[in-house]
């Protein structure tokens, strides 16, 4: 397997959560917001009034709520608003995607949304050329690199995320195409 093939197999798995993630909240949020300084209350009175109306089963309990989580209601409440109805569905999407994960399934990927951001940000953002990359692929070769890294062995998997970590200088040359 190439390392242009290993790398988008990892992104595809990375992107997975990225998305997830980015609508998620709970204990992830608390766990990221930790690295950040103490946010600040904010007052239910200083939201804009669509924000109120969005955040409305918020309203009786909303000084009740952590700091950090008025802030993340917040900021998300204002992506919210900002997004065109098809950006807003596929948002929806995604949430219902995450919800129907088990919790074992949602904890796997925290922790590989948190062993991404703590990659330098130069294998981040290979990682997500590769997956756009990926993305442009058509749905059909995108199936056959799953199946594919369905079929490896959990050796195999294990090989292909190590070879991610090594610079590409050391990484061993793909063997040529027949």
């Amino acid at each position: 397997m190439n390392g242009s093939l290993q790398s988008l197999l990892l992104a595809a798995l990375l992107a997975v959560a990225t998305p997830v993630l980015a609508q998620a909240s709970g204990p992830a949020d608390s766990a990221s917001s930790s690295a950040q300084p103490a946010a600040a209350a904010i007052p239910w009175a200083s939201l804009s009034e669509e924000q109120r109306e969005l955040l409305a089963r918020f309203s009786g309990s909303w000084d009740d709520l952590p700091p950090g989580r008025q802030n993340a209601l917040a900021r998300g409440s204002e992506r919210w608003l900002q997004m065109t109805p098809e950006q807003r569905t596929q948002a929806r999407d995604r949430f219902q995607r995450w919800r129907n994960l088990s919790e074992e399934q949602r904890e796997k990927i925290r922790d590989r949304w948190e062993e991404f951001q703590g990659l330098p940000p130069e294998q981040q953002e290979r990682i997500r050329e590769n997956f756009q990359r990926y993305k442009e692929l058509s749905p059909e070769r995108r199936r056959e690199l799953r199946e594919r890294w369905q079929r490896l062995t959990p050796e195999q998997r294990r090989k292909l995320r190590e070879l991610r970590h090594k610079p590409k200088e050391s990484r061993p040359s793909p063997p040529p195409r027949d």
